[in-house]
């Protein structure tokens, strides 16, 4: 795969450079990358189970990095945040807040949606959709405030 030459490479990079932070980040992405290749339901990874890979590691470092600030750790969020930051480049361009809007309503008028209570439909296509160029709960948000109004 492309993606692990890639972090390997970066790996690489981060090692001759000393960069502590970006080299932490990238280990850890390497980790379960070959943690998901061999939990024996695959050996090969697509492209879109490389990118929920990384989503889920950026994920949780901003997850971590909110948790830090609220509890006055200012240097670990900060820490958290710039390994976000490394993580991110390997994910593909992220949709603005207005590309999101027209691909969501494109979605709703595709599906026919109108009510709420079937916004599970919608989420559920555009997650297929936009996988790895929006986050799920932008997508979830924007979803609902189409439906809403």
């Amino acid at each position: 795969m492309s993606l692990e030459k890639d972090i390997m490479s970066d790996i690489k990079s981060a090692m001759k450079a000393k960069d502590k932070v970006a080299l932490d980040a990238l280990r850890a992405v390497k980790s379960a990358i070959l943690l998901s290749k061999t939990d024996g339901k695959t050996e090969e990874l697509t492209e879109a189970d490389e990118i929920a890979i990384i989503q889920k590691q950026v994920k949780m470092r901003k997850d971590a990095a909110q948790q830090f600030q609220e509890q006055g750790r200012d240097e670990m969020a900060e820490k958290e945040l710039k390994q976000a930051e490394v993580i991110e480049r390997f994910l593909p361009k992220q949709l603005s807040a207005d590309e999101l809007k027209t691909e969501i309503v494109a979605i709703i008028q595709e599906t026919g949606v109108t009510e709420k209570k079937e916004m599970g439909k919608v989420i559920g296509l555009a997650n297929q959709r936009l996988a790895g160029k929006a986050d799920g709960k932008a997508i979830a948000d924007e979803v609902k405030k189409q439906l809403n109004s």
